[in-house]
């Protein structure tokens, strides 16, 4: 038995390594010695080393594929590649509903109180110029700002309606009157050529103002004491509040 030759063992994929360590088992026993034992323990461990190349030679199986961990992220959802994109971040609900429930502001600027005659002291003078026209100053006696919203509602004497307003003097804002400021508008008592009904002379007045919503007035009226009796007839009319004088009595 000692004549056996493994010359080609290594060489032979078709020979298992469970009958090779069979056959070397069998030499060792004959032997009858320790160093024939571990001679054979050499051998097999030679015949291991020898074939596992064919089973993965460059970490590849036998069809070609790759054993390999992937690299490129097709096996991995966190990475390039062809796997699972990552799940989107969910935003803050307010970013979702979009709320802006702080926001005081409109279109037309922020939100203020009307001025009115709890906040505000108002004046009509006659104006030099136009022929038969008065100024309406209010002015702002409060520590915050206050708006003057549309067109004043003056009353003279007794009447019962308030006077129409010139339409194109409509400015393209609200008045916004600061602490110790001043809007104007101006007032045409009567007509020039007569052509006026119903007048009269009064030395009362009173100015109502009107609200944001321009439904109707707001707030406290003020009075505005006249120097002398003034003369109205049916032309009368005002202009809506302005910021300048000159604005206030070009109707």
């Amino acid at each position: 038995m000692r004549n056996l030759r493994f010359r080609h063992a290594a060489h032979t994929p078709a020979l298992s390594v469970a009958a090779l360590l069979t056959a070397l088992s069998l030499t060792a026993c004959q032997g009858g010695g320790q160093e024939s034992a571990d001679s054979a323990g050499k051998a097999a461990a030679t015949a291991e080393a020898s074939e596992a190349p064919t089973a993965a030679t460059d970490g590849k199986t036998d069809d070609g594929a790759s054993d390999r961990p992937a690299t490129d992220g097709s096996a991995s959802g966190n990475s390039k590649g062809s796997g699972s994109a990552p799940k989107p971040v969910a935003e803050p609900a307010s970013q979702q509903r979009g709320d802006h429930d702080d926001d005081t502001a409109e279109e037309d600027g922020p939100v203020t109180r009307a001025c009115d005659g709890s906040n505000s002291r108002v004046k009509l003078t006659t104006a030099p110029r136009p022929v038969n026209h008065m100024l309406l100053t209010v002015t702002n006696t409060s520590s915050q700002a206050c708006s003057a919203y549309y067109y004043p509602f003056v009353r003279f004497g007794e009447a019962q309606s308030t006077p129409p307003v010139f339409e194109e003097s409509k400015p393209q804002a609200v008045v916004t009157v600061l602490p110790g400021e001043s809007a104007y508008a101006g007032v045409l008592t009567s007509s020039a050529d007569g052509s006026g009904t119903n007048g009269y002379s009064t030395k009362k007045a009173t100015v109502h103002f009107q609200g944001r919503d321009g439904v109707g007035s707001t707030g406290p009226s003020a009075n505005a004491p006249l120097s002398k009796a003034v003369y109205v007839d049916s032309t009368l009319r005002v202009t809506y509040w302005q910021t300048d004088i000159d604005t206030a009595l070009m109707y």
